[in-house]
Protein backbone atom coordinates (compact mmCIF):
# COMPACT_ATOMS: atom_id res chain seq x y z
CA UNK A 1 0.00 0.00 0.00
CA UNK A 2 1.39 3.55 -0.99
CA UNK A 3 2.23 6.34 1.64
CA UNK A 4 -0.49 9.03 2.11
CA UNK A 5 1.59 11.38 1.14
CA UNK A 6 2.30 9.83 -2.24
CA UNK A 7 -1.95 9.23 -2.30
CA UNK A 8 -2.43 12.83 -2.17
CA UNK A 9 0.36 15.25 -3.01
CA UNK A 10 -0.96 18.69 -1.64
CA UNK A 11 -1.55 16.85 2.20
CA UNK A 12 0.35 18.93 4.87
CA UNK A 13 1.40 17.16 7.61
CA UNK A 14 1.51 19.69 10.09
CA UNK A 15 3.10 19.29 14.04
CA UNK A 16 1.15 20.50 16.78
CA UNK A 17 0.89 19.50 20.58
CA UNK A 18 -1.21 17.03 20.38
CA UNK A 19 -0.32 14.97 17.24
CA UNK A 20 0.03 15.40 13.84
CA UNK A 21 -2.47 17.06 11.80
CA UNK A 22 -3.61 16.08 7.94
CA UNK A 23 -4.85 18.85 6.36
CA UNK A 24 -4.95 20.27 2.44
CA UNK A 25 -3.80 24.56 1.92
CA UNK A 26 -7.80 24.80 0.86
CA UNK A 27 -8.65 24.09 4.48
CA UNK A 28 -6.10 26.36 5.55
CA UNK A 29 -8.37 29.09 2.97
CA UNK A 30 -11.98 28.01 4.22
CA UNK A 31 -11.18 27.97 7.59
CA UNK A 32 -9.42 31.59 6.98
CA UNK A 33 -12.21 32.68 5.05
CA UNK A 34 -14.90 31.52 8.07
CA UNK A 35 -13.10 33.26 10.81
CA UNK A 36 -13.02 36.65 8.71
CA UNK A 37 -16.53 36.43 7.50
CA UNK A 38 -17.17 36.17 11.40
CA UNK A 39 -15.02 39.44 11.90
CA UNK A 40 -16.91 41.02 9.38
CA UNK A 41 -20.21 40.23 11.01
CA UNK A 42 -19.40 40.57 14.23
CA UNK A 43 -20.19 37.65 15.64
CA UNK A 44 -18.21 37.47 18.47
CA UNK A 45 -20.58 39.92 20.29
CA UNK A 46 -23.95 37.20 19.80
CA UNK A 47 -24.92 34.58 21.50
CA UNK A 48 -23.36 31.17 20.48
CA UNK A 49 -26.06 29.67 19.23
CA UNK A 50 -26.52 32.19 16.85
CA UNK A 51 -22.99 32.53 16.01
CA UNK A 52 -23.22 28.56 15.41
CA UNK A 53 -25.75 28.60 12.82
CA UNK A 54 -24.44 31.95 10.98
CA UNK A 55 -21.40 30.55 10.48
CA UNK A 56 -23.16 26.95 9.61
CA UNK A 57 -24.96 28.96 6.81
CA UNK A 58 -22.02 29.63 4.86
CA UNK A 59 -21.70 25.78 4.09
CA UNK A 60 -25.00 25.71 2.43
CA UNK A 61 -24.69 23.77 -0.80
CA UNK A 62 -21.11 22.20 0.18
CA UNK A 63 -21.15 18.87 -1.17
CA UNK A 64 -21.45 15.76 1.24
CA UNK A 65 -18.12 13.60 1.49
CA UNK A 66 -17.72 10.31 3.64
CA UNK A 67 -15.18 9.05 5.52
CA UNK A 68 -12.89 11.97 5.59
CA UNK A 69 -11.72 11.63 8.87
CA UNK A 70 -10.26 7.83 7.72
CA UNK A 71 -6.80 9.03 6.53
CA UNK A 72 -3.73 7.52 6.95
CA UNK A 73 -2.77 4.42 8.58
CA UNK A 74 -2.97 6.03 12.71
CA UNK A 75 -5.60 7.89 14.31
CA UNK A 76 -4.24 11.89 13.86
CA UNK A 77 -6.16 14.77 13.53
CA UNK A 78 -7.80 15.34 10.49
CA UNK A 79 -9.22 18.66 9.07
CA UNK A 80 -11.18 18.50 5.92
CA UNK A 81 -12.88 21.51 5.55
CA UNK A 82 -14.23 21.20 1.75
CA UNK A 83 -16.31 18.52 1.47
CA UNK A 84 -18.52 17.50 5.13
CA UNK A 85 -21.29 14.74 6.31
CA UNK A 86 -23.65 14.75 9.00
CA UNK A 87 -20.55 14.61 11.96
CA UNK A 88 -18.02 16.42 10.52
CA UNK A 89 -20.55 19.66 9.41
CA UNK A 90 -22.13 20.03 13.16
CA UNK A 91 -18.90 20.00 14.54
CA UNK A 92 -17.30 21.98 12.23
CA UNK A 93 -19.60 24.68 13.22
CA UNK A 94 -20.02 24.16 16.69
CA UNK A 95 -16.04 24.54 16.65
CA UNK A 96 -15.94 27.66 14.27
CA UNK A 97 -18.53 29.38 17.05
CA UNK A 98 -17.08 28.08 19.88
CA UNK A 99 -13.56 29.45 18.40
CA UNK A 100 -15.00 32.48 17.26
CA UNK A 101 -16.95 33.45 20.63
CA UNK A 102 -13.08 33.02 22.64
CA UNK A 103 -11.68 35.21 19.92
CA UNK A 104 -8.86 32.54 19.31
CA UNK A 105 -9.20 32.56 15.37
CA UNK A 106 -5.87 31.41 14.28
CA UNK A 107 -6.10 27.92 11.88
CA UNK A 108 -3.29 26.52 14.77
CA UNK A 109 -6.63 27.70 17.48
CA UNK A 110 -8.77 26.05 15.01
CA UNK A 111 -7.53 22.68 15.42
CA UNK A 112 -7.14 22.83 18.68
CA UNK A 113 -10.32 23.34 19.67
CA UNK A 114 -11.37 20.56 16.66
CA UNK A 115 -9.42 17.93 19.23
CA UNK A 116 -11.53 19.74 22.19
CA UNK A 117 -14.70 18.18 20.38
CA UNK A 118 -13.78 15.49 18.51
CA UNK A 119 -12.04 13.62 21.35
CA UNK A 120 -12.51 11.85 24.79
CA UNK A 121 -11.65 14.40 27.67
CA UNK A 122 -10.13 16.67 24.54
CA UNK A 123 -6.87 14.41 23.62
CA UNK A 124 -6.07 11.70 21.32
CA UNK A 125 -5.07 8.76 21.99
CA UNK A 126 -5.15 5.98 19.59
CA UNK A 127 -8.06 5.37 17.92
CA UNK A 128 -10.93 4.60 20.42
CA UNK A 129 -10.28 7.85 21.97
CA UNK A 130 -12.85 9.35 19.31
CA UNK A 131 -15.87 9.60 19.88
CA UNK A 132 -17.08 7.63 17.14
CA UNK A 133 -21.00 7.08 19.00
CA UNK A 134 -23.11 10.83 18.96
CA UNK A 135 -24.74 9.55 22.19
CA UNK A 136 -20.81 9.19 23.54
CA UNK A 137 -20.49 12.20 22.04
CA UNK A 138 -22.94 14.22 24.08
CA UNK A 139 -22.42 12.79 27.37
CA UNK A 140 -18.59 13.48 27.08
CA UNK A 141 -19.10 17.19 25.99
CA UNK A 142 -21.98 17.82 28.64
CA UNK A 143 -19.65 16.15 31.23
CA UNK A 144 -17.01 19.11 30.18
CA UNK A 145 -19.84 21.79 29.87
CA UNK A 146 -19.42 22.43 26.19
CA UNK A 147 -22.87 21.91 25.76
CA UNK A 148 -26.10 21.14 27.70
CA UNK A 149 -28.01 17.97 27.49
CA UNK A 150 -31.33 19.49 27.48
CA UNK A 151 -33.46 16.03 26.11
CA UNK A 152 -34.78 15.23 29.57
CA UNK A 153 -36.36 18.56 30.80
CA UNK A 154 -37.61 19.68 27.28
CA UNK A 155 -40.13 16.46 27.63
CA UNK A 156 -37.61 13.50 26.93
CA UNK A 157 -38.58 10.31 27.62
CA UNK A 158 -35.82 7.13 28.45
CA UNK A 159 -33.72 5.75 25.79
CA UNK A 160 -33.42 1.69 26.44
CA UNK A 161 -31.47 0.41 23.79
CA UNK A 162 -28.39 -1.75 23.79
CA UNK A 163 -26.03 -0.30 22.00
CA UNK A 164 -23.17 -2.84 20.41
CA UNK A 165 -22.60 -1.78 16.81
CA UNK A 166 -18.90 -1.35 16.01
CA UNK A 167 -18.49 -4.39 17.72
CA UNK A 168 -20.91 -6.60 15.94
CA UNK A 169 -19.85 -4.85 12.52
CA UNK A 170 -16.34 -4.77 13.37
CA UNK A 171 -15.34 -6.05 9.86
CA UNK A 172 -16.73 -2.61 8.35
CA UNK A 173 -14.25 -0.35 10.53
CA UNK A 174 -10.45 -1.06 8.95
CA UNK A 175 -8.84 0.02 12.40
CA UNK A 176 -11.40 -2.56 14.23
CA UNK A 177 -10.24 -5.38 12.01
CA UNK A 178 -6.98 -5.12 11.82
CA UNK A 179 -6.87 -4.48 15.47
CA UNK A 180 -8.59 -6.84 18.44
CA UNK A 181 -7.16 -4.07 20.84
CA UNK A 182 -9.16 -1.26 19.76
CA UNK A 183 -12.57 -3.77 19.73
CA UNK A 184 -12.02 -4.76 22.99
CA UNK A 185 -11.69 -1.20 24.13
CA UNK A 186 -14.73 0.30 21.79
CA UNK A 187 -16.45 -2.74 23.22
CA UNK A 188 -15.42 -0.90 26.80
CA UNK A 189 -17.22 2.56 25.59
CA UNK A 190 -20.52 0.65 24.28
CA UNK A 191 -20.83 -1.11 27.77
CA UNK A 192 -20.09 2.01 29.80
CA UNK A 193 -23.13 3.96 27.36
CA UNK A 194 -25.10 1.33 28.04
CA UNK A 195 -25.03 1.90 31.78
CA UNK A 196 -26.07 5.45 31.25
CA UNK A 197 -29.06 7.29 31.75
CA UNK A 198 -30.23 8.77 27.94
CA UNK A 199 -33.35 10.39 26.69
CA UNK A 200 -34.88 10.80 23.72
CA UNK A 201 -38.05 12.91 22.12
CA UNK A 202 -39.80 10.11 20.22
CA UNK A 203 -40.90 10.99 16.62
CA UNK A 204 -44.28 11.85 17.54
CA UNK A 205 -43.64 13.77 20.18
CA UNK A 206 -40.90 16.68 18.49
CA UNK A 207 -43.70 19.10 17.49
CA UNK A 208 -44.78 19.39 21.09
CA UNK A 209 -41.83 20.34 22.25
CA UNK A 210 -40.78 22.32 19.05
CA UNK A 211 -41.11 25.77 21.20
CA UNK A 212 -38.31 24.58 23.58
CA UNK A 213 -35.71 24.17 20.83
CA UNK A 214 -33.56 27.09 19.82
CA UNK A 215 -32.08 27.74 16.58
CA UNK A 216 -28.30 26.27 16.84
CA UNK A 217 -29.51 23.19 19.21
CA UNK A 218 -27.20 20.11 18.12
CA UNK A 219 -29.81 17.76 16.70
CA UNK A 220 -29.09 13.69 17.42
CA UNK A 221 -31.76 11.78 15.39
CA UNK A 222 -32.19 8.31 17.22
CA UNK A 223 -31.76 5.28 14.86
CA UNK A 224 -33.90 2.21 14.50
CA UNK A 225 -31.04 0.18 13.83
CA UNK A 226 -29.99 -2.38 16.23
CA UNK A 227 -27.26 -1.63 18.20
CA UNK A 228 -27.01 1.70 17.07
CA UNK A 229 -27.57 5.26 18.75
CA UNK A 230 -27.62 7.97 16.43
CA UNK A 231 -28.48 7.83 12.75
CA UNK A 232 -27.34 11.19 11.69
CA UNK A 233 -26.96 14.71 12.74
CA UNK A 234 -27.39 18.03 12.42
CA UNK A 235 -28.65 21.44 13.84
CA UNK A 236 -32.24 22.83 14.67
CA UNK A 237 -32.97 26.60 12.64
CA UNK A 238 -35.79 28.15 12.85
CA UNK A 239 -37.76 29.56 9.97
CA UNK A 240 -40.04 32.30 8.80
CA UNK A 241 -43.14 29.79 9.43
CA UNK A 242 -42.05 30.00 12.85
CA UNK A 243 -41.16 25.93 12.85
CA UNK A 244 -38.18 24.11 13.42
CA UNK A 245 -36.33 22.84 10.53
CA UNK A 246 -33.45 20.97 10.01
CA UNK A 247 -29.97 21.99 8.99
CA UNK A 248 -27.95 19.36 8.15
CA UNK A 249 -25.66 17.09 5.07
CA UNK A 250 -27.93 14.72 3.79
CA UNK A 251 -26.31 12.11 2.11
CA UNK A 252 -23.78 11.27 -0.66
CA UNK A 253 -25.06 12.82 -3.52
CA UNK A 254 -26.32 15.90 -1.77
CA UNK A 255 -25.60 18.67 -0.68
CA UNK A 256 -25.90 20.70 2.26
CA UNK A 257 -29.08 22.03 2.96
CA UNK A 258 -31.95 22.98 5.12
CA UNK A 259 -35.20 21.09 5.10
CA UNK A 260 -38.30 22.27 3.22
CA UNK A 261 -40.44 20.29 5.83
CA UNK A 262 -40.16 21.44 9.80
CA UNK A 263 -37.79 18.18 11.66
CA UNK A 264 -40.78 16.77 13.62
CA UNK A 265 -42.32 16.07 10.21
CA UNK A 266 -39.04 15.55 8.07
CA UNK A 267 -37.85 12.48 10.43
CA UNK A 268 -41.44 11.11 10.82
CA UNK A 269 -41.00 10.50 6.71
CA UNK A 270 -38.02 8.30 7.42
CA UNK A 271 -37.84 4.76 9.05
CA UNK A 272 -34.65 4.95 10.23
CA UNK A 273 -35.29 7.35 12.19
CA UNK A 274 -36.92 7.25 16.12
CA UNK A 275 -36.80 10.31 17.04
CA UNK A 276 -33.61 13.39 18.89
CA UNK A 277 -31.27 14.09 21.50
CA UNK A 278 -31.06 17.86 21.91
CA UNK A 279 -27.40 19.67 22.70
CA UNK A 280 -27.33 23.15 23.43
CA UNK A 281 -24.51 24.96 22.96
CA UNK A 282 -22.77 26.74 26.03
CA UNK A 283 -20.60 29.32 26.20
CA UNK A 284 -16.91 28.58 26.16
Amino acid sequence: MKKLNYIIPFLFFASSVFAQTIYTQKDVDVCNAKFDFAVSENLKSQPINTVLIEVAKTFIDLDYEANTLEKGDKEQLVVHLTGLDCYTFFESSFVFARSIKKGKTSFQDFQNEVTNIRYRDGKIDKYPSRLHYAADWLYDNAKRKNVKDITEEIGGMPFNKKINFMTSHSNSYERLKSNPEYVKQIAKVENEMNNRDYFYVPQNYISCVEDKIQSGDIILITASMEGLDISHTGMAIRMDDDRIHFLHAPIKGKKIQITEKPLSEYIKGLKRHTGIMVARPLEP
